[in-house]
């Protein structure tokens, strides 16, 4: 297992726009190749943004952008002509397969805080897709075929425990809260990167707690 702490994600963003930026992985400037991915996880961004302030269109490709709301609301449109408010507990998969334009702002009077996963696909190419899930539920599983992974939300009272999947790479992200796990306290903004995670492996909410677990095969 290891353990990344929120403090050591490369900070990005542009400040004087009203965004925030926290990379958990090598991106942009920031060029580390030995934490270019995991599994098939090549993202995972913490966005801050200001009412008012996002990001201006622009493209994407072969990858599979999971978004999270923390809080506030996410205005997204994009090229395929879908538009639509991203509020906490939706879960937004846009697949930008071939080619994909996107916008995404704060159009709120708060502020914005979300956490954005790109995965590569097992396969390049194909058309893009969009997909909204309004109030995921604990229980049910997303799945993203294209990129052979789960993610599995988590949100823990305290004293309560979650299994860890079973799976050649697990990532776990603490939205909110503290968890134990494997004997490391992790909070808010921390992550762990289990491989061949062990099925009796579980996370104790030390305070309530909000997690993301993804669950990736070894084709990722």
């Amino acid at each position: 297992m290891d353990v990344r702490r929120a403090a050591e994600r490369y900070p990005g963003g542009e400040t004087a726009a009203g965004i925030t930026t926290r990379h958990a992985f090598s991106f942009g400037p920031h060029y580390d190749p030995d934490n270019l991915r995991f599994g098939a996880m090549i993202a995972c961004n913490e966005e801050h943004l200001v009412p008012g302030a996002g990001f201006d269109e622009h493209r994407h490709s072969h990858t599979e952008i999971v978004t999270w709301v923390v809080e506030g609301e996410l205005t997204h449109r994009d090229s395929t002509g879908h538009e639509s408010v991203v509020r906490p507990g939706d879960v937004q998969r846009l697949s930008s397969a071939g080619g994909v334009h996107h916008v995404e702002r704060n159009a709120g009077p708060d502020p914005l805080t979300f956490v954005q996963t790109w995965l590569a696909p097992l396969e390049p190419g194909g058309t893009p897709c969009y997909e909204l899930v309004r109030g995921i539920a604990d229980a049910t599983p997303y799945a993203i075929p294209e990129a052979g992974a789960l993610l599995h939300v988590r949100r823990l009272r305290t004293g309560e425990r979650t299994a860890v999947p079973d799976a050649a790479h697990v990532y776990v992200h603490v939205v909110r809260g503290e968890v134990r796990l494997a004997g490391e306290r992790l909070s808010a903004g921390d992550a762990a990167r289990i491989t061949d995670a062990a099925g009796d492996l579980e996370a104790l909410a030390a305070t309530d707690a909000e997690l993301l677990l993804w669950e990736m095969g070894n084709g990722g």
